[in-house]
């Protein structure tokens, strides 16, 4: 009902009464004037200042209009050599206010997160760098239609909620603006429609222009229509109404963007194109709601030419054609070639690369029309952390209200950490790097200014992170903000143009409520300030200090006044920070300076109270200042100081922070920094002190337990390079400022800080295998350092110039280095020493700069390539012998081109098809075969000036290229018109992109270090890829794919899915196996072990063959009749669904099958890697003799997975330390150890008797399989030895009568066995077609088990008759909807539900009767590794360490719902930030108390005694037991 009063159209300037000027406003020369045209009265703008002379609605900025219509049409006609500007303030649903901004004066199409500037061009004819002008003296009136939900949801990701304000801005003619939901045909009127029968709506008569009789419309006017949309020409108008309208119009359509369309250039050489689409317009889909972004992404398309083409030409942004269409009388009418012809976006679209001419003949515009292609997910990154703190100075760091997080700038990011779980919140709309911050009193709304003048002030909630209010500060640069205490004043102080100090005070009451923050007074000053507060006591009272006096500051009356404090002789200090006194009575100001002094200040009476001064004390025999009295002589230089109520903590240049009580009678505390401390801030309750250096470290120091925490630390200078090591998870950087430091991704802290005071490092590389950096120096020098023992290992100096590249083979067998000098050396790695094999001169380009895509190798190590002997060429040598393979000239690739392209960076694909990427200096990515060196394809028009860097995922699904401060993702397997998407937040050029380990992760650096998740899902790797080669190592390799989702209606954002729709028939079970025992294989067998826990027979008459071993049926095509396989021969089989739901299958002995690669899911067990082996034989001591007897362990082994068992009914608890099951009384702490497995335990699994333990351990060099063992728990012994899987077990799992224990083998053995446990015999085994995650039994039926994996889950059913087990097999994909590659957990809840955990971070839940997934939603950011239900309760683990407690007791009844299922009924109850990433988690029946293992190395015991009458609490207490 609120907006039924707009609609169907809203005249704007008769509601708001323009003319009266009362709920409106006008300034300068605004005139109503009667227009001959139109013969009516319309208003004339005009001014030589755009920003002097407009109208406005409504009156002020702190009111809106609350217009909600989706179109917004301004009917205006731009006045002749004039230029003109139109600025709408559009708010979001989150009210978050953006500017959208078109005129005349922009050249180019900027953004940033709440600001929109479109160039708008009146001018055909000139070229792209012209476009944008004065308008022509034949300038038309125009309809011009924005799109405001379109608008936003394309360049922002935002969706719409309601138009502010308008102000449209000399110099132009205006009748009117409407707003509607309806998408209006201006040149179709009323009676022409029903006339015609045509399916669109007619403009309304007084929205419509007077048309003279038999002329056609868009002869006189002009219609433009934005955001643009497709176009396909058609030769009969629609015949059906669609929603929204689709139609064929007479006429054209201009459009301020090119469309999401590709067209081929029709003209020839010479020629230069203009606007793309005049003629009908096509249907517009509906756009989907998109999920919300942390930050700006735009979206562009490559056109192609010709279809899918390897190597397009792209058309420039516009083009100058005649073109025809249909209109409703069928006549053809060629569009006149004059009036307005608006810009395209820069980098939206494409353009031709200077002197690049057409080299084939292309089809003639409409011909054939390319749809814009789809690139989902949208967005595709997400910003995951960041490393790096300051960037425009190390001065800015505060504490949150509640001091759990600290609030600081890195650099164009504001970053808040949590202290104590590391987590990182983003934000982000900066476009240049943030000279000041400040939170007030409550902790709600944060302010940030820009360094880039003019300074841009931002106010923010900063509990949502949204935007509030955008404000172009009057001054040059702010240097300095202090919020009051209730958040309604916010002080700045800066600098003008002239280099005056400038303080200005703004009322932000009404920023929090829509409205807009008011600048209350502003004044200039002579006096210089270095720090600047307001009174926490009394918002209208500031202070400042500066080079020789303390000022006292009041606003009153709208003015600022200020009264200098009478220093006396001190009036000539350097004052650098102040404080004011907490206790409510005091009326203290604290101030610092550089020689030393603190000054209390009497800022009531506007006096000197006490002046003291901080003295080093040398040591005797030493330099280092231990205790600073204070008296005369030299200083310590005091950079900043913060006051609690009975401390003051100062930071000084000597690099400590010292803490003093208020008298200063001693130093209580201090903590020695790297360097100059610029920056301290005590947290609100007085038990921290926050510092920061100019050496780029952040940290704490906790004053209860006197340690100091680091939070960040930070390169000083742009970072020129980055090397990924994958077995470690690290990242090395090189930066500017001389140093090479190494990073931990996980926690992304430092680990390593490499620095040389006469070496300055230009590249490095990491070791593929072993934990060994390669580093090369300006000097020539290459370095290998040991990262384990922290020195160098060697130090060659082959190279005459500064090393410029370095790269290892990825089998590690090689290292290869370049220089400035032309120079490229190969050594030879494999070793600890790695030595010189070959020295080449005049091999690289001599002109190449230090870059990571200066060498690169391809993933098989058989192929090097570089830019070389001149930057003009590309060589292929081999990296084996150097010996030249393939030279391609880059500068010939394009005959027709009027100058030589360069190569500019360099990347191979996967090996298959064993392709060469290269950038060149003409803006185009050039695809060759690393072969033959034929172009494959080519993308031009990638960036506006030439990339520097890419990267191409190995999966070759992505690839990224980044210059200036832009990264781009391209969908690279789309070769007709691949799709991108751009992001911004650095604010200085990016030097190097590259993805990490496990490719669900990239790297970009440039001013900071930033980590984006890949939201994807990560495709299957091109078989033989790099991933596949036996060459590269097993750890970097790429985990198998997963469907692209074709929505993103599910989204990132994190919110529960609303709905699942019902999952589509299931695809057919691909298997491979053997129909009987293979001569040579090695069967499956048992053994019994009755001597006890620390003895095992391997007698071979103690092993008997597994009897009667099923085989796999093959069902025949007829009525089902199975028909067995030939004995010994291997065989494949398709299924198809059963009579009733199932397929059947037998098992047999494994088949042998090529090893899988690691899937990229963390619950697969790896094992440790050791140093030592077994000793190969041993002595018994006699019985005489004493032994050494194990008494107490103490560790938990995190590595394993599902190693934790617990049953509460009997007290029974059990876990792995290596290779030891641990037994322990969880009251007295007594513990049992059970002996025997020869290598790392994987996995546990207690039957629900609680009788019988299974254990797992991987194989050995004494035994080529695995062993399980089965251990009777009253007794402590091992009951019997079992062997089947090859590498290492996934899951062990006992069926609820416990008569049948299933075992799963990890992704390279990728067999399931079902065994019995009465006689330990192997009942049934099948290999799977690909690694599953996890197996359950049914609780409820012990016949049927599911296992979890990529892309399906998979149902056993089994049935015995007699000694033969038959297993039927039935598999249900995921559905697509759900967004899930990979299922990680599974678990049964109430009959007859099945919930399933997946490496996204959803919770599905399968319908086990029905088959189908019926619901969905974000249960976490990372992988679900542990699934947990007991009644109405869920537990889910992740690897983001987090263990959270779902209620889903509304689940079974969401089931009978269907397709119609919401999510809103589950909810979190609790959630607790664990040490690690949870691999095992053990709860009672009634959810009250659990035991948890992390990756840490830690088990958490979680007891809870505490129930409330409205609702579960969770109470934590907990036991850690960490190795």
């Amino acid at each position: 009902m609120a907006r039924a009063w707009q609609h169907p159209f809203l005249n704007v300037f008769r509601h708001f009464k323009v003319g009266e000027w009362k709920r409106s406003t006008k300034e300068g020369d605004v005139t109503p004037v009667t227009d001959k045209t139109l013969k009516c009265t319309v208003y004339r703008i005009r001014g030589s200042v755009s920003a002097g002379n407009y109208i406005q609605l409504p009156q002020t900025s702190t009111q809106s209009l609350g217009l909600t219509g989706r179109y917004l049409y301004v009917l205006f006609r731009p006045l002749p050599s004039k230029h003109f500007v139109i600025h709408l303030d559009v708010a979001t649903e989150d009210s978050q206010v953006i500017r959208v901004s078109f005129s005349s004066l922009f050249r180019e199409f900027k953004s940033t997160a709440t600001w929109l500037q479109f160039p708008f061009t009146c001018e055909a004819g000139t070229s792209r760098k012209d476009l944008a002008g004065v308008a022509p003296s034949g300038a038309r009136w125009t309809c011009l239609q924005l799109d405001l939900q379109d608008i936003l949801l394309v360049y922002l990701n935002r969706r719409y909620g309601h138009l502010k304000s308008v102000r449209l801005c000399a110099s132009l003619l205006v009748k009117s603006l409407y707003t509607s939901d309806l998408c209006f045909e201006p040149a179709v009127t009323v009676a022409e429609a029903r006339r015609a029968k045509l399916p669109v709506t007619p403009v309304p008569r007084e929205m419509a222009f007077p048309v003279p009789k038999g002329d056609s419309w868009h002869e006189h006017y002009v219609h433009i229509r934005f955001p643009s949309v497709g176009s396909r020409a058609s030769s009969e108008p629609a015949r059906k109404s669609r929603s929204p309208p689709e139609a064929v119009f007479r006429g054209r359509v201009r459009e301020l963007v090119p469309p999401p369309v590709a067209f081929s250039n029709p003209f020839p050489d010479g020629v230069s194109p203009a606007v793309q689409m005049f003629g009908p317009t096509a249907a517009r889909p509906v756009p989907r709601p998109l999920p919300e972004v942390s930050l700006f992404c735009e979206h562009s398309e490559v056109p192609s030419m010709n279809g899918p083409r390897d190597r397009s030409q792209e058309p420039s942004a516009r083009a100058e054609v005649t073109d025809k269409h249909t209109a409703g009388n069928g006549v053809d009418t060629a569009a006149p070639e004059s009036a307005v012809v608006p810009v395209a976006l820069e980098d939206v679209a494409p353009r031709q690369p200077p002197g690049r001419k057409q080299s084939r003949p292309e089809m003639t515009l409409g011909e054939t029309v390319f749809e814009q292609r789809s690139f989902l997910p949208d967005p595709i990154l997400k910003l995951k952390g960041v490393i790096g703190f300051g960037g425009h100075s190390t001065k800015w760091a505060l504490w949150t209200k509640d001091g759990a997080a600290v609030v600081y700038p890195c650099h164009a990011v504001i970053v808040v950490l949590h202290v104590e779980t590391r987590e990182q919140r983003f934000f982000l709309g900066h476009t240049d790097k943030v000279s000041a911050l400040a939170l007030d009193g409550s902790g709600s709304l944060l302010a940030s200014a820009q360094a880039r003048p003019p300074s841009m002030l931002r106010l923010w909630d900063f509990q949502t992170g949204g935007c509030l209010s955008l404000l172009r500060s009057p001054v040059h640069a702010l240097c300095s903000l202090s919020f009051s205490s209730n958040g309604v004043l916010l002080c700045g102080v800066g600098k003008d143009p002239h280099g005056r100090t400038v303080v200005l005070a703004w009322g932000t009451e009404q920023v929090g409520r829509g409205g807009e923050a008011v600048l209350l007074a502003k004044t200039h000053t002579g006096v210089d300030i270095q720090a600047f507060k307001v009174a926490f006591f009394d918002e209208t009272r500031m202070a400042s200090c500066g080079q020789g006096g303390i000022r006292l500051w009041r606003l009153r009356g709208g003015e600022l006044r200020s009264c200098p404090v009478d220093l006396g002789e001190h009036r000539v200090l350097e004052l650098t920070d102040l404080a004011f006194g907490q206790a409510q009575d005091s009326h203290t100001l604290y101030v610092c300076g550089r020689s030393g002094h603190i000054l209390e200040i009497d800022h009531r009476r506007r006096a000197v109270r006490r002046v003291r001064r901080l003295l080093p004390t040398q040591t005797p025999g030493g330099h280092s200042s231990q205790k600073q009295p204070f008296g005369a002589g030299p200083g310590i230089s005091i950079s900043s100081l913060s006051v609690s109520q009975t401390t003051c903590a100062v930071g000084s240049d000597d690099g400590y922070v010292r803490l003093w009580p208020l008298d200063f009678s001693s130093v209580l505390l201090e903590a020695e920094h790297e360097g100059p401390v610029s920056w301290v801030c005590v947290s609100p309750d007085g038990l921290r002190v926050l510092s920061a250096t100019l050496s780029g470290h952040l940290g704490f120091l906790d004053l209860p337990s006197r340690e100091y925490n680091t939070l960040a630390r930070s390169h000083t200078a742009p970072v020129l390079a980055l090397a990924t090591e994958c077995s470690r998870g690290q990242l090395a950087t090189v930066s500017q400022d001389d140093t090479v430091r190494v990073w931990d991704l996980a926690t992304l802290q430092q680990l390593y800080d490499l620095r040389s005071p006469e070496e300055t490092p230009r590249a490095i590389a990491f070791h593929p295998t072993r934990p060994v950096l390669f580093c090369g120096f300006a000097s020539g020098a290459v370095c290998s350092f040991s990262l384990e023992a922290a020195g160098v290992l060697v130090r060659h100096r082959r190279h005459q110039g500064a090393v410029t590249g370095l790269a290892a083979s990825p089998d590690g067998s090689f290292l290869f280095s370049s220089c400035s000098r032309g120079t490229l050396a190969q050594y030879h790695c494999s070793t600890t020493r790695c030595r010189v094999l070959r020295v080449t001169a005049n091999m690289v380009c001599r002109d190449a700069h230090p870059t990571p895509n200066a060498l690169v190798v391809s993933g098989d190590s058989r192929l090097l390539a570089f830019v070389g002997p001149s930057k003009y060429v590309v060589t292929i040598v081999s990296t084996a012998s150097l010996e030249e393979l393939l030279r391609v000239d880059v500068s010939a690739l394009e005959l027709a081109s009027s100058r030589l392209d360069s190569a500019v960076a360099i990347c191979f694909g996967p090996v298959p098809p064993g392709h060469l990427l290269v950038s060149t200096s003409s803006h185009t990515v050039v695809v060759l075969d690393a072969a033959s060196g034929r172009v494959v394809r080519e993308l031009s028009g990638v960036h506006s000036v030439a990339c520097p860097s890419l990267a191409l995922s190995r999966d070759a699904r992505f690839l990224l290229t980044a210059t200036d401060r832009v990264i781009r993702v391209w969908d690279y397997p789309a070769k007709a018109s691949p799709g991108c998407q751009v992001y911004i937040g650095h604010s200085e050029p990016v030097r190097a992109v590259a993805f990490a380990p496990g490719q669900r992760q990239l790297l970009s650096v440039a001013d900071a270090i930033f980590l984006w998740d890949v939201l994807g899902a990560p495709g299957r790797s091109p078989s033989g890829s790099a991933g596949d080669s036996p060459g590269a190592p097993p750890t970097c390799e790429a985990g198998p794919g997963a469907r692209q989702p074709e929505d993103t209606e599910a989204g990132t954002g994190g919110l529960p899915r609303q709905q699942v729709p019902v999952p589509s028939q299931a695809s057919p079970l691909q298997l491979g196996a053997h129909a009987g025992p293979l001569k040579g294989a090695d069967g499956a067998f048992s053994t019994s072990d009755e001597e006890g826990p620390s003895q095992e027979s391997h007698n071979p008459e103690g092993l008997h063959q597994a009897s009667s071993l099923p085989m796999l049926v093959k069902e025949a095509s007829g009525a089902g009749d199975g028909a067995q396989g030939a004995p010994g021969g291997p065989w494949g089989f398709s299924m198809r669904p059963h009579p009733c739901g199932w397929a059947t299958a037998r098992s047999t002995t494994k088949a042998q099958a090529r090893p899988s690669a690691r899937p990229d899911c963390y619950r697969h067990f790896t094992a440790r890697y050791k140093a030592s082996s077994l000793v190969k034989s041993a002595s018994a001591p006699s019985a005489r003799v004493e032994r050494l007897l194990l008494k107490a362990v103490v560790g938990y082994n995190g590595n394993g997975r599902a190693n934790v068992v617990w049953k509460p009914d009997t007290g029974f608890f059990a876990y792995t330390c290596g290779c030891l099951v641990v037994v322990e009384d969880l009251h007295s702490g007594a513990q049992r150890h059970w002996l025997g497995h020869p290598e790392e335990i994987s996995t546990l699994a207690l039957s629900h008797n609680a009788q019988i333990l299974a254990s797992a351990s991987g194989c050995s060099s004494t035994a080529s399989r695995c062993q399980i063992r089965i251990w009777d728990v009253p007794g402590g012994s091992c009951r019997h030895l079992l062997s089947y899987h090859d590498t290492a077990v996934q899951a062990l799992a006992f069926s609820p009568d416990d008569a049948l224990l299933v075992t799963l083998g990890d992704y390279s053995d990728r067999t399931l066995a079902l065994w019995s446990v009465a006689t330990c015999e192997l009942l049934s085994s099948v290999r799977l077609p690909e690694p599953a995650h996890g197996v359950a039994f049914n609780p409820r039926d012990a016949r049927e088990l599911t296992c979890v994996g990529q892309g399906a889950i998979t149902s056993w059913l089994l049935q015995q008759r007699g000694a033969d087990v038959t297993l039927q097999v039935h598999r249900e994909p995921i559905p697509e909807e759900v967004g899930a590659g990979e299922l990680t957990s599974l678990c049964y809840g109430a009959a007859p539900l099945l919930y399933c955990g997946c490496n996204a971070g959803r919770v599905c839940v399968w319908d086990t009767r029905a088959g189908r997934c019926f619901l969905a939603w974000e249960a976490d950011d990372g992988e679900i590794g542990v699934l947990l239900c007991s009644g109405a309760r869920l537990v889910s683990g992740s690897n983001t360490r987090r263990l959270r407690l779902w209620a889903v007791g509304a689940v079974p009844e969401l089931r009978r719902k269907g397709a119609r299922a919401r999510s809103s009924s589950v909810f979190m109850e609790h959630e607790l930030t664990l040490d690690g990433a949870i691999v095992s988690a053990v709860f009672h029946d009634s959810m009250d108390m659990g035991v948890v293992g992390t990756t840490a190395g830690t088990l958490w015991l979680f007891p809870v005694r505490a129930q409330q009458s409205d609702g579960f609490v969770w109470k934590w207490f907990w036991r850690s037991r960490q190795g």
